[in-house]
């Protein structure tokens, strides 16, 4: 499984890129906006940092907009991944795009039959919102094991990135359900780093060694 940042935060990008802990970066508009810089630089910038996917995500409506802006996305680096929603005038553009070798990660999904069509139609990736149906009160259940046991079916190479990662129990559960790749905000991945457990389990080794006589510390 891989791990993408779901943020815009350089910085925060990163620290965990340094030691080799994430695999790409996924933004979408509202990300981008809380950085409040030009998104063809911000982009670039965060395709220097990160040696892996990038998502970034058109704003039209209409599907000639979508394309026309996935193109300019697509120039920006060849990491780039064009994130499209999962809508009728998002499927228009995935084609379009897909048919231009430019990789689309198919976003905002909430069923198997959008996913399917996704991959059937050459996503790279699609983006179930689990959390996001949660927030709106519909149960998640199993749509990402229903997702991947859909791709299994037909051979599908398309991978299932696990989004709306909301706190760990969200992460946790794609997991087990065999997400292909977990998008998860900076706050997220280090909770996912920690227990409380953990700490006070180290707590106790280091005072019971603290008690040992120093002759007898081999370190």
């Amino acid at each position: 499984m891989k791990i993408f940042l779901d943020s815009s935060d350089e910085e925060k990008i990163k620290h965990f890129a340094s030691y080799d802990f994430i695999d790409g970066v996924t933004t979408n508009p509202s990300i981008i906006a809380t950085a409040n810089k030009n998104i063809k630089d911000l982009i670039k910038e965060i395709c220097e940092i990160v040696d892996g996917p990038v998502s970034a995500e058109v704003v039209g409506t209409k599907s000639e907009e979508m394309i026309e802006q996935g193109k300019r996305l697509a120039q920006i680096d060849k990491r780039v991944v064009v994130k499209i929603p999962a809508n009728f005038e998002g499927f228009k553009a995935l084609t379009a795009l897909v048919s231009s070798n430019i990789k689309v990660n198919l976003t905002v999904v909430y069923t198997v039959n959008q996913a399917v069509l996704g991959a059937k139609y050459g996503a790279t990736f699609v983006s179930p919102f689990v959390g996001r149906l949660d927030a709106n009160g519909h149960s998640e259940g199993n749509l990402i094991k229903d997702i991947k046991k859909a791709f299994k079916n037909f051979g599908f190479k398309c991978e299932v990135l696990a989004a709306s990662m909301r706190n760990v129990v969200y992460a946790r559960n794609a997991i087990i359900d065999g997400a292909d790749i977990l998008t998860v905000t900076p706050e997220t991945l280090e909770l996912m780093m920690t227990s409380e457990l953990s700490d006070l389990s180290i707590d106790k080794f280091l005072n019971d060694w603290s008690s040992l006589e120093e002759d007898k510390r081999y370190i």
